[in-house]
């Protein structure tokens, strides 16, 4: 009699199951894909620096100093936040505190970036200074490091560049025209600053924080200098998450 063969054992669905799960779905992410994202957010957040460069130079900054701050601090939000503070006539310091402390997020996202890019120790000084929300983001979307690298590079390049050839044509823009307030172009910061945080506001936590941050900035305005609303503001963001701490505590 034959001795009959015996198939091999099919492995467990389990184990299958398993085996399907542990594998990247995007590892084989082309880099030609990771650099038309990279683009297209750097193009759309690029082009907002108009807006400053005409918000800045409406404050009664000069030129110079409205294209220095996007070359030196290339940081949107707080670049907003310190003119802002100047235009309503607040003091330098008090507005360059705000601004700073809009800024010291970009140390937490360092942080991460860190680990992930692993960049060679002589181009971290200047990914330290592209390190900004949209590159974050860019980068920590990425399945492996090195199209996190690229995203990270193409993101940051393509935003600065552009960020700051529209902080120039804005500012010039402003000079040209003269009274920014006639034209409603002062309303053109803070507009900008609203579509940039609107997409961030994703959980119920962020939206709160959100929300409390706008009533103490308007609730203060009348009564403080200008300027310390923002810092008062801040607030918002250690009382919400302490809330939901005991609310947490008490299930």
């Amino acid at each position: 009699m034959a001795e009959q063969s015996t198939p091999p054992a099919a492995p467990a669905a389990g184990h299958t199951a398993r085996a399907e799960a542990a594998k990247p779905a995007d590892a084989a992410k082309p880099d030609r894909a990771v650099v038309r994202d990279s683009l297209g957010v750097g193009v759309a957040v690029g082009l907002s620096g108009f807006a400053f460069g005409v918000t800045s130079v409406g404050a009664g900054l000069g030129l110079l100093q409205t294209c220095a701050l996007s070359l030196l601090v290339f940081t949107g939000a707080s670049q907003f936040a310190l003119v802002g503070a100047l235009a309503a006539g607040g003091n330098p310091f008090t507005a360059a505190a705000g601004a700073f402390f809009l800024g010291t997020r970009n140390a937490f996202y360092g942080l991460r970036l860190s680990q992930l890019l692993a960049l060679p120790r002589a181009l971290r000084p200047l990914g330290a200074h592209w390190v900004i929300d949209e590159t974050t983001a860019v980068a920590l979307a990425q399945p492996t490091r090195r199209a996190a690298r690229i995203g990270f590079t193409v993101t940051g390049l393509t935003l600065y560049v552009l960020w700051n050839l529209t902080t120039l044509v804005g500012a010039l823009g402003a000079e040209a025209v003269g009274d920014t307030d006639a034209w409603g172009l002062d309303a053109a910061g803070p507009a900008v600053f609203l579509a940039l945080l609107a997409p961030m506001l994703r959980s119920a936590t962020d939206r709160a924080v959100a929300g409390l941050a706008v009533v103490l900035g308007l609730g203060f305005l009348p009564v403080l200098p200008a300027g310390v609303p923002v810092l008062v503001a801040a607030l918002a963001a250690p009382a919400v998450l302490w809330l939901r701490g005991r609310r947490e505590d008490r299930r």
